[in-house]
């Protein structure tokens, strides 16, 4: 069998690059408050068009040109990556590249339809988003009339597809959806699925956050800790973001992503593709470098791994290591979450 070379790259802090989240498409099937604000994504905003996206093959050769350069897992993100049409084709050819852990992150809208299909192209995982089990909190949060039951007959269609264990991600904004942190943790118990709790980010320019709103994890730690006893896991690999817990009585794990209140920056190995082809080194980075010029100019895999390597070689991101000091940039500054992907 034969082994793909992958070198240690590593930036100014030593961080290694293990992990490329790909967006595939800027558009999405819902309005989340804190990503997508209808008031600054309505009727008349411009999306990107389609020459302007990356192509599959385009994406499927860069995936392979970070492949080399150490990257083990992509994620595919959006916007909402299963209305990038044909999906599961993309899904096929990243499939193909040896040694690649491919996973989704999706609001698990259009899986009843597309689980199967993407299990079969090679697809292992998905995250899917949802934020509570309550309509008329859902509704709030994602500004968009779909009922919770939708989501949740995406989560079922997952888990028959075999894409497991899902792993659940809820962002919690105090004063909004944080009433909703226990029936979530009762509905997934036992589950077999691995629920998330995410602390509200200041993420992109128009979601309009405020400290006062984060729920620390320490929190929603203790909210579940009151009612079911809780006992720490281990990481399951290097640079996991969220902080693995297991219930005792063997019911299942939680996680939280303390992104605000417990910074995670240090041992950061991310970078994020954009769907038209901008590479950036940091989820509140406020410019990228353009992949897509590159490929469209003819440029070889050596080349692109060079610029790749000496982007990551220069990067010292640690944004949240940061946040409300001096050296924090504006948030007028910053790609929204919907271009740059989770």
């Amino acid at each position: 069998m034969t082994t793909t070379f992958r070198p240690t790259l590593l930036d100014r802090r030593d961080r290694p690059l293990r992990d490329l989240r790909i967006s595939v498409t800027d558009r999405c099937n819902l309005r989340c408050r804190y990503c997508m604000p209808r008031e600054h994504f309505g009727p008349d905003h411009r999306y990107l068009h389609s020459d302007a996206l990356l192509s599959f093959d385009e994406i499927a050769r860069l995936a392979r040109v970070f492949a080399s350069l150490g990257v083990r897992k992509i994620r595919l993100t959006g916007g909402e990556p299963l209305l990038r049409r044909g999906i599961a084709d993309l899904v096929a050819m990243l499939a193909a590249i040896p040694g690649l852990d491919l996973a989704m992150t999706t609001n698990g809208l259009l899986l009843p339809t597309l689980a199967q299909r993407l299990a079969q192209a090679g697809l292992r995982r998905v995250t899917v988003s949802l934020d509570a089990l309550d309509d008329a909190v859902f509704r709030a949060v994602t500004d968009t009339p779909v009922p919770v039951r939708r989501v949740l007959e995406g989560i079922d269609a997952a888990a028959r597809a075999g894409l497991t264990p899902v792993k659940v991600n809820m962002v919690v904004k105090r004063g909004v959806n944080d009433g909703c942190v226990l029936p979530m943790a009762e509905r997934f118990r036992g589950s077999g699925h691995i629920l998330r709790f995410i602390e509200y980010m200041d993420v992109g320019a128009t979601n309009e956050w405020r400290l006062g709103e984060v729920l620390p994890a320490t929190e929603v730690l203790r909210m579940i800790g009151d009612r079911h006893a809780l006992e720490p896991l281990p990481a399951g690999h290097p640079g996991e973001v969220a902080t693995r817990y297991r219930y005792r009585d063997g019911a299942g794990e939680i996680g939280v992503i303390g992104s605000v209140t417990r910074p995670f920056c240090g041992d950061c190995t991310r970078a994020r593709l954009s769907a038209d082809g901008m590479v950036h080194t940091c989820l509140f980075s406020s410019r990228g470098t353009d992949l897509r010029a590159l490929l469209r100019a003819g440029a070889g895999d050596e080349e692109l791994r060079t610029v790749v390597g000496a982007l990551w070689g220069a990067r010292e991101d640690g944004y949240s290591e940061l946040r409300g000091g001096r050296r924090t940039r504006s948030r007028e500054d910053r790609v929204e979450m919907s271009y740059i992907g989770g």
